[in-house]
């Protein structure tokens, strides 16, 4: 349930009403055996995949709603199946109809990760310990069935930057400059990423649900997974870009998970902070789109925390390259998080 991933073509027409009920929900439950069932929607993000609660005599589950040609829920069905055969906490899977977008799932509840620590600071460290455990248990896994995380790939991401959020400043960049950039700081960390691990590329506290104890929790979007570098979900969990986690939780997360994999801590936080800067350059041209093209202006009022985080990466000095470019191309008052919503943007 998250926008981190949406592709370009997926504002190519208007999403669905968010409490609509597809036509032929009914009948697919019926056939699933959850005849006469209840169909709730939840809150969406007005994307083309919607989620709703389904109560009826067998209890509850949740029903996803991924019509084509928008959306295709097989990624999905593969990653879920995969993770739930390698003893990863996924919703199973209770009935599907991928030709008309729909998969029954198993219903995780309503405690998510993000609300459970507004409500119980006291608990951060303990949650964090359990879903840096459960990266743990994945990076010890053969890579699952998923393409790899080249370098193209970074790059596509990364421009997202200069695509989006350079032009909403009014910014003329360097942008052949601004790839070659990143391809020189990013190669390094490529051979460190084979065989690679699962990377489920949005794993932080909107996607973590607590299922009881503390330690026990269930995964959410991950239909995008692929295989690169351990170092990329840890970012996603401890750089997270709609809650503030402290610089003392971050570092005190990176020292237990290198504890608990013995991987080189010289090599791993370096490309820590390749990947944290590659993925807070794109989240933020991501926001930028979310706002520009697709209309949501309340991801922009992220862009501060996660730019917070870019800066903070950037002073490795594996990211010099970089570092320097956007030293030469962002002005000094667009590096400020307090004044990056300043002036035209986001207005």
């Amino acid at each position: 349930m998250d926008d981190l991933t949406l592709p370009p073509e997926s504002a190519s027409a208007p999403p669905p009403e968010a409490d609509s009920i597809p036509a032929d929900a009914a009948t697919f439950l019926a056939g699933a055996g959850w005849a006469g069932a209840e169909i709730a929607p939840l809150a969406g993000d007005a994307s083309f995949r919607r989620y709703f609660r389904v109560s009826g005599a067998r209890g509850k589950a949740m029903l996803m709603d991924a019509p084509p040609p928008h959306e295709d829920p097989r990624p999905f069905l593969r990653a879920a199946r995969w993770l739930d055969e390698n003893a990863m906490r996924a919703p199973r899977i209770l009935a599907e109809d991928a030709e008309r977008g729909f998969v029954l799932l198993e219903d995780f509840g309503e405690v998510r990760m993000r609300e459970y620590l507004d409500a119980w600071p006291d608990d951060e460290t303990a949650i964090y310990k359990a879903a840096v455990d459960a990266l743990v248990a994945l990076h010890r896994l053969p890579p699952g069935p998923f393409t790899s995380y080249a370098l193209a790939e970074y790059l596509r991401e990364a421009k997202l930057f200069t695509e989006w959020y350079c032009p909403a400043q009014g910014l003329e960049v360097d942008s052949a400059g601004y790839a070659a950039a990143w391809e020189e700081a990013l190669s390094p960390l490529l051979a460190r990423q084979r065989p690679g691990v699962t990377v489920l590329r949005d794993y932080h506290a909107e996607n973590i649900m607590l299922l009881g104890g503390l330690a026990d929790q269930g995964l959410l979007d991950f239909q995008d997974a692929l295989v690169g570098h351990p170092a990329y979900d840890l970012v996603s969990l401890l750089q997270d870009a709609r809650r503030d986690v402290s610089e003392g939780l971050e570092a005190r997360m990176i020292a237990y998970y290198l504890e608990r994999t013995g991987l080189s801590a010289d090599d791993f936080t370096a490309d820590y902070a390749r990947l944290g800067a590659q993925r807070n350059a794109k989240i933020v041209g991501i926001f930028v789109r979310l706002w520009r093209r697709d209309g949501k202006a309340r991801y922009l009022s992220l862009i501060p925390r996660v730019w917070q985080a870019l800066e903070r990466d950037l002073a490795h000095p594996a990211l010099a390259p970089v570092a320097a470019w956007f030293d030469a191309n962002v002005p000094a008052h667009l590096r400020d998080p307090a004044g990056i919503l300043g002036g035209e943007f986001g207005a």
